[in-house]
């Protein structure tokens, strides 16, 4: 627990932390539900999470809109078929005024412990602030990609110029005419680098490992569409449905022993020699890996941003970073006035710096100290009465995270009005089910693309795949379609004891 003086422990029935997608439409659908003691702890000052963070030029979803969005609340008129960073947050700040859910939110409040009192039943929450909660319920909404990694390489903290990641966009400093560097080529600086490439004198790219980048199917939907879909939902219920049915299938292809993804490796491999002429810096650009075993990206701009003559392409490794510029393992100093981490999110340190102790005073970052691990993505053993969103592999390759967030939804709302219905006290997840799921999920990944010997954000430092779900998204919506009590050991209020 911090050191400093604590205030007044404030009491409340269900605690979530984030106000993301998770949490807002967890809160909704609660509150549809009759429950009116909801506490949201946002360390903003804002809803939103990633889409509020993320706002940088050209930040976009690579999930169409009718797909990126809650089932019970679907058009809010998108101006493309892929929603902006803008527009989702936006939609998102959006459905927690509809549904009056700013008035559950607690801003500008991180959460640095959470302690389980197993004799009430109770959660105690504290604040870095020092303020304490107490709740039945705790539920983590922070997602997987809410801290930027930044990359560990030689004097990094030495560069006397400007540095930023792109997940902090430094919006009052211009680029124009700037000599600038961008580290990293993931989902982020293909959406950037082309925004800024015709402000800046000069751009550097340094690229780890090249992408695989498929054109992006994007369009604007015209007054007409946009019309139609707001008169007659049905036609956005159905171009939904579509693009679910379309997503899905994908899943066939990052199965390894089923599909060889052909043809997204022609897309690829047309799209690049469409606009990459130059032969050697095609060479460059080309992945060496198996096309799915990282995150195949999807740009209309990237391969002609690299083509320009102030753009250069630097495959060679960092040696480090000096006060003017960054110097290669080839002993060449490139001095730049900028540097743009665009090196993604810590995705596998779920909850930190969060410290979470449940029975016995145990640590959850003890337990996962081999790599992350949950049941359904969303229980713990010996974690009573805590549930995690978008947790350990519950994300996507090829569907939307929305429908599995939804799903989580519903499991977490069923639980509680179990709970309720039979007087509980707390539900532990037992251990045999929390092995068997994880063992079965983990020898369902070595049948993916994704173990295919690339490293990526997806894994641990150890190999270990602790974000993606190997599955179909429907079926994921078959096991959490209701709350499995007889995997949970029940104490009871009245009795005091185990009934399982």
């Amino acid at each position: 627990m911090p050191t400093r003086n604590t205030k007044t422990t404030q009491s409340v029935r269900i605690a979530i932390i984030g106000t993301g997608f998770s949490g807002l439409g967890l809160a909704i659908r609660l509150k549809q539900a009759g429950f009116k003691q909801i506490y949201l702890f946002e360390k903003a000052n804002d809803v939103g999470g990633v889409w509020r963070d993320n706002t940088y030029p050209g930040a976009a979803c690579d999930v169409p809109s009718h797909l990126y969005s809650f089932s019970f609340e679907r058009d809010i008129g998108w101006k493309n078929r892929f929603g902006t960073a803008r527009e989702i947050h936006d939609y998102l700040r959006h459905c927690a005024h509809k549904y009056q859910i700013r008035e559950h939110i607690q801003f500008n409040t991180e959460i640095a412990t959470a302690r389980f009192d197993e004799k009430n039943g109770i959660w105690y929450i504290q604040s870095t602030e020092g303020t304490t909660f107490e709740a039945e319920f705790l539920i983590s909404a922070v997602g997987q990609l809410n801290r930027p990694a930044y990359p560990n390489i030689k004097g990094i903290e030495n560069f006397k110029g400007k540095a930023f990641h792109s997940a902090r966009w430094d919006h009052d400093y211009d680029l124009s005419n700037k000599r600038v560097a961008v580290i990293g080529t993931g989902a982020s600086a293909i959406q950037f680098v082309p925004e800024i490439a015709e402000k800046v004198a000069h751009l550097d790219i340094y690229q780890r490992s090249a992408p695989y980048v498929i054109p992006k199917p994007d369009r604007i939907y015209q007054p007409l569409e946009k019309k139609l879909f707001q008169k007659l939902p049905l036609l956005q219920r159905l171009d939904r449905c579509l693009q679910y049915l379309y997503h899905e299938v994908r899943l066939i292809a990052f199965k390894k022993t089923l599909n060889e993804m052909p043809l997204v490796e022609y897309l690829f491999q047309r799209h690049i020699r469409q606009v990459v002429k130059d032969g050697r810096l095609r060479q460059r650009l080309m992945p060496d890996y198996p096309i799915g075993c990282k995150r195949i990206l999807i740009s209309n701009h990237w391969y002609n941003t690299l083509i320009q003559k102030h753009v250069e392409v630097i495959n060679t490794d960092i040696q480090q970073i000096t006060e003017t510029g960054i110097l290669d393992k080839n002993a060449q100093l490139r001095e730049v006035d900028t540097i743009i981490y665009g090196t993604g999110f810590k995705a596998t340190d779920f909850l930190a710096p969060m410290q979470i102790s449940g029975l016995s005073g145990q640590l959850l970052s003890d337990q996962w100290k081999d790599g992350a691990e949950a049941y359904l993505g969303i229980s713990v053993s010996g974690f009573p009465n805590f549930y995690m969103m978008y947790g350990p592999n519950t994300n996507l390759g090829h569907n939307s995270i929305v429908y599995m967030i939804e799903s989580q939804i519903n499991y977490i709302l069923h639980s509680i009005q179990v709970y309720i219905d039979k007087a509980l006290l707390y539900t532990d997840l037992k251990k045999e089910a929390a092995l068997q799921f994880n063992q079965d999920i983990q020898k369902r990944m070595q049948d993916t693309v994704w173990a295919q010997g690339c490293t990526s954000w997806y894994q641990t430092a150890n190999g270990k795949n602790t974000n993606n779900w190997p599955g179909f998204t429907f079926e994921y919506r078959k096991l959490t379609h209701h709350f499995d009590l007889e995997n949970y050991h029940q104490i009871s209020k009245t009795q005091g004891s185990s009934t399982s």
